[in-house]
């Protein structure tokens, strides 16, 4: 039986409503998935790296940029309710049904060109230092969240919290949210399919210029802007 310390997972799924084949189109002259391959096999942390897809372009793909995909995701948890727990959860199983024991593994996904080989790293050390159940990326909110506004059925405008109307900002609580890159878990956690978002967790903490969620081409274009953006300035430093 072969033991696996630390193993990546990337979910990658074929179906994409909002951006078709979102995985593995290009973004800034690489397929999107590659990119978080490579950071993978650039953090040095992992035994082995698997992408977890249900589509064969894909994992064609992905064994081109060096993971491993050794199973097909089933079609249940292949639509567009399929979460991210079960997901990894399926992947861990399967390494333990096939000899080969997970201690930690690694979500990342496969829409993540932000991602740091040495994010990856800090967060390992994280979660082993801190024996937490996960260890994941988050990011500030850039304004207040106690300030947040809607607008209502009849075009108007609403504070979702109107008793911090008068209050300052600088005396508001700092919010953060889920950077959407890695999650870093316990292979127990994730069979247990224990919540992310909790007291067993430890932060990642990025900065804002390192973080865009893609789901909306315009989310794409935002994104590929940031990025050159960002390359352009470690080019020139």
């Amino acid at each position: 039986m072969k033991s696996l310390k630390r193993v990546a997972i990337i979910p990658a799924r074929g179906g994409s409503k909002r951006i078709p084949r979102k995985n593995i189109r290009d973004f800034c002259g690489k397929p999107m998935i590659g990119w978080s391959i490579e950071a993978a096999r650039a953090s040095g942390c992992f035994d082995r790296i698997i992408v977890s897809t249900d589509d064969r372009e894909i994992a064609e793909l992905a064994k081109r940029f060096g993971a491993d995909v050794p199973f097909l995701r089933p079609p249940e948890l292949s639509d567009d309710y399929a979460g991210t727990i079960p997901v990894i959860r399926h992947a861990v199983e399967w390494l333990h049904q096939h000899g080969e024991p997970v201690d930690y593994a690694c979500c990342i996904y496969a829409t993540a060109p932000f991602i740091s080989p040495e994010d990856l790293e800090r967060a390992w050390e994280e979660i082993d230092r801190e024996r937490a159940s996960y260890a994941f990326s988050v990011t500030s909110y850039g304004f207040p969240i106690q300030r947040a506004i809607r607008i209502t059925e009849s075009g108007r405008v609403a504070m979702f919290h109107p008793e911090y109307f008068n209050t300052r900002s600088q005396d508001l609580e700092e919010a953060w949210h889920d950077a959407g890159q890695f999650y870093w878990g316990t292979a127990q956690a994730w069979l247990e399919e224990c919540p992310i978002f909790s007291e067993g967790a430890v932060p990642v903490r990025l900065p804002r210029h390192r973080v865009q969620d893609i789901d909306t081409p315009e989310d794409w274009t935002r994104a590929e802007w940031m990025f050159r953006a960002m390359k352009s300035a470690r080019v020139t430093e």
